[in-house]
């Protein structure tokens, strides 16, 4: 699977984003795809992940951010609304296709991972 993620961009602080990846593959539909970010001088982090029509998310985006995606289309999406400095990072698309919903945190869970595409919010 390859993955292309895009739609990072310069924001004001309270603005909206919306990230979407597009995959490779005849079978999109059966892989758990993710989202995580890097910000500078700091660890990977979690931010949502979609398996079996279940979403999850890292608390500190819950309520603002929304992941969903598109079978049809091989794509995901990651909708970004009330940003914050704090979300300033390089965003990273993730497929796999036996993840379980315990490890899914877990960056080192995921096999498959995008180039990354940088947000970047301006207070």
């Amino acid at each position: 699977v390859q993955l292309q993620a895009y739609g990072g961009g310069l924001v004001q602080a309270g603005g909206s984003l919306r990230l979407s990846c597009a995959a490779s593959g005849q079978t999109f539909s059966r892989y758990a795809m993710g989202w995580f970010r890097q910000a500078p001088g700091k660890e990977r982090e979690f931010v949502a992940a979609i398996r079996l029509g279940n979403t999850y998310y890292a608390d500190s985006v819950k309520g603002r951010f929304t992941i969903s995606r598109e079978n049809a289309k091989n794509s995901v999406y990651l909708e970004m609304n009330s940003l914050k400095p704090e979300d300033t990072a390089v965003y990273y698309c993730v497929a796999d296709r036996t993840i379980i919903a315990g490890v899914l945190r877990q960056s080192e869970s995921w096999d498959y991972w995008g180039q990354g595409t940088l947000v970047t919010v301006s207070s």
